[in-house]
């Protein structure tokens, strides 16, 4: 892709030119990924959020002073591989223990809980085997850890589905500050240290989101937050000062580009229908005897095209109604029926420019799980699968849970 977008000079050219292509070749193939976030081309560079997430929660891996996870994930071991502590698990809970993946998202979380869920057992069975098990401080420490990733995994299950729009975004990562704030000041020291170091990655990772001030900074997903109401009342009283700045910014936004884009409509209403193209000297005389020529069509060219209609309502009207209903309850359960809903006569600029931006998903999960899955149907014998691998894609996506 990096490739792409290097066009090689002809040898004759001077290589010393100040042109946009000199500059992208002289930088390396990592500067290029990263400020190529097409603004030549009108368009941004986001990251997943989702795959974003799981970076931060990675984070409880690398630190030294949760060791607890080590020695569960032992005790996990030690039962998976023993057929008999199994069994007496599933005998007594019908359930049983599981290991945690790295690239398998909420792992983690899933690992710490299940063991939390089957703790009565894993202890007898522990016991029975002659293992060393969890002492009561761990316990409680697993306890804590469930409770510091759980927000983490919810939000992550709901962020990966191609459905959840983008606007959901901003509320998810403020959720996830607010709860990591209150896991500080109501957890050990251990666990605390780590919910800090958590919440200064989240902004530094997400500082293209969350910080107006910062270099990278896109109020993309802060206007699609700000468009969808049944988001953006959540957000409205919540007394910080972060949060009205980046709603005021998502409003200058909306503003600018329903602006652009209403000033390219009334461009094309001025300049009119593009005139067609001159007909071939073969078809002149069937087309002349086929349609009535005007009488003056000479004259007919210089008349004063028709002045557009003032009855639209501006931007700034568009975004005060809207607001104004901000103020009211919402009965619409997402955001795209409240704009369906609106009129196409009034809402003339704000109806489009929201409709696209809410259709923006969150994440790019989905995507990358179509590829995965259409690998696995294409392994060993099955690679000569070409008729029927949409086909086995399409089921196996779409099949019911």
């Amino acid at each position: 892709m990096v490739a792409a977008f290097k066009h090689r000079a002809p040898e004759d050219e001077d290589s010393s030119s100040d042109g946009p292509d000199a500059s992208i070749l002289s930088e390396s193939d990592s500067k290029v990924t990263e400020n190529l976030q097409c603004q030549d081309l009108g368009m941004y560079r986001m990251p997943c959020v989702v795959h974003t997430l799981q970076l931060v929660v990675h984070m409880i891996n690398k630190e030294e002073s949760i060791r607890v996870l080590n020695k569960v994930r032992s005790i996990v071991k030690l039962f998976r591989q023993s057929s008999v502590a199994t069994q007496k698990i599933l005998d007594e809970c019908g359930l049983t223990v599981g290991n945690d993946c790295p690239t398998r998202w909420s792992s983690t979380y899933e690992m710490v809980a299940r063991l939390l869920k089957v703790k009565e057992s894993v202890c007898e069975g522990a016991n029975e085997m002659g293992w060393d098990c969890l002492l009561s401080s761990e316990w409680q420490k697993l306890k804590s850890m469930q409770e510091l990733l759980q927000p983490f995994a919810e939000h992550t299950q709901t962020l990966q589905s191609d459905t959840m729009s983008m606007s959901l975004t901003l509320p998810a990562l403020f959720d996830l500050l607010s709860h990591l704030a209150d896991v500080e000041q109501n957890t050990s020291r251990e666990v605390a240290a780590l919910a800090r170091k958590m919440e200064g990655n989240v902004n530094q990772r997400f500082a293209w989101v969350l910080d107006p001030s910062d270099d990278k900074f896109s109020p993309l997903v802060a206007a699609a937050c700000f468009l969808n109401p049944t988001v953006c009342q959540t957000l409205l009283n919540v007394a910080d000062d972060n949060i009205q700045e980046l709603l005021k910014q998502a409003e200058g936004y909306v503003v600018q580009c329903s602006q652009t884009q209403e000033n390219h409509s009334d461009l094309e209403e001025l300049n009119g229908p593009e005139p067609a193209p001159p007909a071939a000297a073969s078809s002149s005389s069937s087309a002349s005897s086929s349609s009535r020529q005007p009488v003056f069509r000479f004259l007919s060219k210089f008349r004063t095209k028709p002045k557009p209609k003032s009855s639209k309502c501006s931007v700034r009207q568009q975004m005060s109604q809207y607001k104004e209903e901000l103020s009211q309850s919402i009965t619409c359960e997402t955001g795209m029926e409240f704009w369906l809903g609106k009129c196409d006569t009034f809402d003339h600029s704000l109806k489009p420019l929201a409709l696209d931006i809410l259709a923006m998903p969150a994440s790019q999960p989905f995507a990358e799980r179509v590829i995965s899955i259409t690998g696995d149907l294409t392994r060993g014998k099955r690679n000569r699968a070409e008729f029927t691998l949409a086909r086995s894609a399409f089921l196996k996506m779409n099949r019911s849970k």
